[in-house]
């Protein structure tokens, strides 16, 4: 891509000063338009060292309303940021829906400047250019608009700005070591910025460079970049409006019927059907296996932050089948400054003016700490789902969007484990019964319980499907036979515990191989 650019463009200060006025009223109109419909932009500017990235972000910038953007300047990671699965400083830094975010190099770092210092090492390379792929396409799947811009000098412009910011003691410290560095060996930066260009350009979210040699040029093609952008993105978002009209009394009619099938189109192989719901314990053989294992879990977890390997456990289930039982006897012995549970309600108004993976991204635990969940991510594809509060192709591509999340999070080292709290229809009811007959328990059951009972086989259908698409050996279901509440505390406990103690002898037999 980068030996096709023509670098010998310009534009000389009366076109520029005829055709800017113009642009920046149109940006700012479309600017207030996409925040009426709600369409979030996200613009990345990379490029080549002194191309003029910060100056031409200034001139974008005087164009809009300063209440609907925001600037992030991308620099080396912080130590907290290290601490973080590669992808989390990103969809942390998201905007509300209607919000313009403005990158000053953006999440491509890790496989430009952080490659060519070899603080990427090659072998991470091609799960990075993954996990960028699969966020990208995820946020633009939402809606997202993302605006990438490369902007492009040869090696003789670059080092004759270098050299003249140097020259002043009020702008010398804007050229670094590393700077001068990929000057130097311009041509094996290129061929870096090349692989980057090929691997991560796609339809949904395509690479626009930018001839940056004379300024006055560049700015006008990032103005006419940016502006076709929004303006693609504000008639796809009219043209969705007119089809969902059309289609809202289909999908009503295609609801009906799939709840009148309910119980015919069930999977075949039912995952849940499988479950050994008859297990038991006894109340002393709990007690002595809880005693035990739970030494065993204060143990791991410390060693755990010794290591600095992060853990996500996440639970799910019917309701009033154990997930808050189990959580408190997995937690009960656990150093608390070293753990944080994670119960999920309804989204509130900020959550759902994002990508419904951000606020689940924000709780990701650093290098040495565990997240749990009290339900999860998957509340797009069940409760969601079911209750018609996402669209059903939303739903559908939600499984290959959460299992790359996983992904991510497994790749930045973390234990990833799901445990799904499987009980029966009857078993359920004897303990919601239980639970309003107990003063000290009522607070646990609602009407909104009582309703979710009524949808239990289009939950079971839900579930099955959830388990069989998003179940990994990176990732993996527990089905948690739990109509004995003992049987089921110690099930978990046995899992997570069996998980860490693997992982950890996998590090010591890495250790010992490195030796």
């Amino acid at each position: 891509m980068l030996e096709k650019v023509d670098l010998t463009k310009k534009m000389d200060k009366k076109e520029y000063k005829e055709r800017m006025p113009e642009l920046e009223a149109k940006l700012g109109r479309l600017q207030r338009e996409c925040r009426e419909k709600k369409i979030t932009v996200l613009i990345a500017f990379e490029g080549y060292g002194a191309a003029g990235k910060g100056l031409q972000i200034g001139k974008l910038i005087q164009a809009l309303d300063p209440r609907g953007f925001r600037v992030f300047a991308v620099k080396k990671e912080t130590e907290d940021e290290r601490m973080h699965p590669f992808m989390w400083r990103f969809w942390t830094k998201l905007p509300e829906k209607g919000r313009i975010a403005i990158y000053d190099t953006s999440w491509y770092r890790k496989v430009m400047a952080d490659r060519f210092e070899k603080k990427t090492p090659e072998s991470e390379v091609p799960a990075a250019f993954e996990s960028i792929r699969a966020f990208e396409k995820q946020l633009t799947d939402d809606g997202i608009v993302i605006i990438k811009l490369f902007l492009v000098i040869d090696k003789k412009e670059q080092k004759k700005r270098f050299r003249k910011l140097m020259e002043s003691p009020d702008s010398e410290w804007r050229v670094s070591k590393e700077d001068l560095e990929r000057n130097k060996h311009f041509d094996e930066y290129e061929q870096i910025n090349e692989e980057m260009l090929r691997k991560t350009d796609s339809e949904y979210a395509p690479w626009n460079l930018v001839e940056a040699m004379d300024r006055r040029f560049a700015t006008v093609k990032i103005y006419n970049i940016v502006a076709e952008a929004m303006e693609e993105a504000l008639e796809k978002a009219g043209e969705a409006a007119r089809v969902q009209a059309e289609t809202d009394s289909w999908e009503k009619a295609q609801k009906e019927i799939r709840e009148n099938l309910q119980g015919q189109t069930k999977l075949q192989d039912s995952i849940l059907a499988k479950a050994d719901l008859s297990k038991s314990l006894t109340k002393e053989e709990y007690k002595e296996r809880l005693k035990e294992l739970q030494k065993k879990i204060a143990k791991l977890h410390g060693e755990l932050y010794r290591r600095r390997i992060p853990v996500v456990l996440g639970f799910e289930g019917w309701d009033a089948g154990g997930k808050g039982g189990a959580i408190k006897r997995l937690t009960e012995k656990m150093d608390p400054r070293g753990y944080v549970v994670n119960p999920t309600a309804s989204p509130n108004d900020i959550e759902k003016a994002h990508h419904y993976l951000w606020r689940f991204w924000r709780a990701m635990p650093k290098d040495g700490h565990i997240a749990i969940f009290d339900r999860t991510w998957y509340g797009r594809v069940m409760v969601e789902r079911i209750e018609g509060f996402c669209t059903e192709k939303e739903w559908k591509r939600a499984y290959k969007e959460i299992n790359d999340m996983e992904q991510d999070l497994v790749n930045a080292g973390a234990v990833v484990m799901k445990f799904w709290m499987q009980i029966d229809k009857d078993e359920q009811k004897r303990r919601f019964e239980e639970r309003q007959n107990n003063p000290e328990k009522q607070w646990k059951i609602t009407d909104e319980d009582w309703r979710n009972r009524e949808k239990w086989d289009q939950y079971e259908e839900a579930v099955n499907e959830m388990l069989l698409r998003t179940s990994t050996p990176q990732a993996p279901w527990i089905v948690v036979e739990g109509n004995c509440k003992y049987y089921a505390r110690i099930r978990v406990l046995e899992s997570v515990v069996e998980a860490l103690e693997k992982r950890l002898a996998e590090e010591d037999e890495k250790a010992g191989q490195k030796k």
